[in-house]
């Protein structure tokens, strides 16, 4: 029986996001140990060798903006959405998230966040999230922005703070002052990203708001992640001239109702337009809520939608895969300051893996810390009530 302390994979076409061809990858406990053309497994008692011969090895993707504990809640108690379960989010080929609130801070808390974010941990996923909600005054665990991220692990910025939108609290420039003040200094004293996660509404501002912060204020345009930037078309374009400004914009997967444009297609314009994606990501908006039409048939957010736009903007839209890539590994983890650990696969990066079939690139296998939760796409690894869950439904 082979040793769980080391897997070979080998002989896999390697995007680290760049491509960097055929590799075999060490993969020691936790840790990448070695990436190199031939990695000999005879030097190794108890390897487990596993053949990625015709398979795409990239990084594990990772999901800013997803309601771990539950969206919605805007048609009263029963729009409630249930907590997301592990096997959602791996089968996703996403092996880092992000846990945000979102609109109801009223029936939970950060407190709550906090606490599904350690459980999907103990369960093997990597996990971070943001203090606050859409509410200004912001909801927070130790009453302060500042400290809820200098002292608590898990926190590495505060969001989803709403603005341009009915249900946000309206805030106003000095007040989201305030908050970017509390990420800042928290980010700093704790050594973290102390970002800011802006919720991005229909309303008729667009990013006015947040422009208006950052040309009042000497906060570094780094910090702010404003998203659902692909909701509608005059945001889309308001969010190219942000970017071309320096500023960093999010778009959410699933944005094909013909309202908003599309990943692949909002990808696609970035490049054509000259913006190019250096600056640019996708999040899922998993277990948020969808607004329907009518009222009573607002839809959830599903975390496979992320995996399909970035497979489509690859495939259909048949733009760069490093590029395609970038915008779910290490974009996201430079602006979130997790870089390298997590969004490549260097030597000393996380074994956080993700692999791919060549035709297709559909989800073969993902590992998360060396750990195998996926194999020919069958979920390994559930969550502990899931087959009480599956029981419910």
């Amino acid at each position: 029986m082979k040793s769980d302390m080391f897997k070979l994979l080998k002989n896999g076409i390697c995007y680290d996001p760049e491509f960097v061809g055929k590799k075999d990858i060490l993969m020691v406990k936790d840790t990448i140990y070695r990436v190199e053309e031939h990695i000999d497994e005879k030097a190794f008692s108890d390897v487990e060798v596993i053949d990625c011969s015709d398979k795409i090895i990239c990084p594990g993707f990772i999901d800013q903006h997803v309601h771990i504990i539950g969206g919605g809640g805007e048609e009263g108690p029963g729009s409630r959405i249930p907590e997301i379960m592990l096997s959602e989010i791996v089968s996703a080929g996403i092996t880092t998230v992000v846990g945000i609130l979102g609109f109801d801070s009223i029936t939970r808390s950060p407190r709550g966040l906090l606490a599904k974010a350690r459980a999907l941990e103990e369960e093997g996923l990597n996990t971070f999230i943001y203090t606050g909600s859409y509410e200004v005054p912001t909801p927070t665990i130790t009453e302060s922005v500042i400290s809820d991220i200098s002292l608590i692990d898990k926190i590495i910025g505060v969001g989803e703070i709403a603005i341009s939108d009915h249900r946000s609290s309206h805030p106003s420039t000095d007040s989201l002052k305030k908050i970017a003040n509390g990420a800042r200094i928290g980010g700093l004293v704790g050594k973290k990203a102390g970002v800011v996660h802006i919720h991005v509404g229909d309303g008729k501002g667009g990013l006015d708001p947040l422009i208006e912060l950052i040309e009042n204020s000497d906060f570094p345009l780094e910090m702010f992640i404003p998203t659902h930037l692909n909701r509608n078309k005059t945001l889309f374009y308001q969010a190219l001239e942000y970017a071309k400004g320096g500023g960093n914009i999010d778009f959410t997967a699933g944005q094909n109702d013909g309202t908003g444009i599309s990943v692949p297609e909002a990808l696609k314009l970035c490049i054509d337009l000259g913006l190019g994606l250096e600056r640019v990501t996708v999040s899922s908006d998993a277990n948020g809520s969808i607004p329907g039409s009518k009222e009573g048939e607002s839809g959830v957010g599903k975390a496979v939608q992320l995996y399909e736009d970035i497979k489509n903007s690859i495939l259909m839209s048949k733009l760069d895969m490093a590029e395609v890539l970038k915008t779910v590994t290490a974009n996201v983890a430079k602006i979130l300051k997790i870089y390298p650990a997590k969004g490549t696969l260097k030597k000393g990066s996380d074994a956080d893996v993700l692999v791919l079939s060549k035709d297709g690139l559909e989800i073969d296998k993902v590992f998360i810390m060396g750990e195998q939760f996926i194999e020919k796409g069958t979920v390994l690894k559930r969550g502990r009530y899931e087959d009480l869950h599956e029981v419910i439904k």
